[in-house]
């Protein structure tokens, strides 16, 4: 076992951060976290860490420059009071959907996150259902990545849902639903479609049966909630039954609660590793915690044991 550990945060996900410190009963450290007059974010560390091993927990969510900031910050002030080890814990990894050049003079973001996050000195990511897999090879130090499919098994394992369909909103989740079904033992249909932009989506056709099935649309990101209610208006109009969605991150920006509020979805599972406003909180919407996932794999880390138990 290394050294003491320590868990401190910033300001993104402050809920889900008390959960995972409850689970692991640690205290959670003493920071201050605010803000100069000029609106710069200034941070002191109130204990001695010196020689700890720290887990710094923080989503890269709207506003995501600001708690990027607020992350690259914690980490130079805790390894600057000497800190041994500095595991940035990223539920949520913002940034991602940029992870290769798929035009002309575009960045490769995904990259630039993973070269900051090191330089300010993170020894070590944990996050969660990356956008793109290949972004864990962005990282020269090591990289945890955890899968939601566990939280989202449980749930509907317990709604003993029957005749289910696994439905993957576009070819490039196809992975991530055949997970799915295979935990859950079910069929698997994927929607094939065409992108319009960055906020439509034109469906094609379905590849599978989903006709008198009761069907989850599985995907790792709900933004805008145009290629999740295309999926869902494309399965009902080929005579799905009831149509949930497990979603694990729900950035849920724009248009996307009024659109998922008029579509055939019945409810719309995500976890907490976006903090959802109280104006955005809708009756279809259910939240499940992440905070077991994390915890367990942080004491994992702590104790040099594996963490690979939790993909079984």
């Amino acid at each position: 076992m290394r050294n003491k550990l320590s868990i401190f945060g910033g300001n993104s996900n402050v809920t889900l951060l008390e959960e995972i410190c409850r689970s692991l009963k640690v205290k959670l450290g003493d920071a201050f976290i605010g803000r100069f007059t000029d609106g710069e974010i200034q941070i002191k560390i109130n204990e001695n860490v010196r020689g700890n091993d720290v887990f710094v927990v923080q989503s890269v969510c709207h506003p995501a420059n600001d708690n990027l900031m607020e992350l690259l910050i914690l980490i130079d002030a805790l390894k600057r009071a000497s800190a041994d080890r500095i595991t940035a814990v990223l539920p949520y990894f913002g940034y991602a959907r940029q992870d290769r050049k798929d035009q002309a003079r575009v960045p490769i973001t995904a990259k630039l996150m993973a070269n900051i996050l090191t330089r300010a000195g993170a020894s070590r990511i944990l996050t969660v259902d990356l956008h793109a897999g290949q972004i864990q090879g962005f990282f020269d130090i090591p990289l945890d990545h955890l899968y939601a499919v566990n939280a989202f098994m449980e749930y509907f394992e317990k709604k003993q849902t029957e005749n289910l369909v696994m439905v993957s909103p576009d070819v490039g989740g196809i992975k991530m639903a055949r997970a799915y079904s295979k935990r859950l033992n079910a069929a698997l249909a994927i929607v094939d479609k065409r992108r319009i932009n960055d906020r439509e989506a034109e469906v094609m056709n379905i590849m599978g049966e989903v006709k008198e099935k009761n069907v989850v649309i599985v995907d790792d990101i709900v933004a805008t909630a145009g290629s999740l209610v295309e999926a869902a208006n494309a399965v009902k109009n080929a005579g799905a039954r009831d149509i949930y969605a497990a979603v694990t991150h729900p950035v849920l920006c724009g248009p996307a609660v009024d659109r998922i509020e008029a579509s055939p979805i019945k409810e719309l599972v995500v976890t907490n590793s976006i903090p959802i406003e109280d104006s955005k909180m809708i009756d279809k919407i259910k939240v499940l915690s992440l905070a077991p996932l994390l915890g367990s794999a942080i004491k994992r880390i702590h104790n040099e044991e594996s963490v690979s138990t939790l993909f079984e």
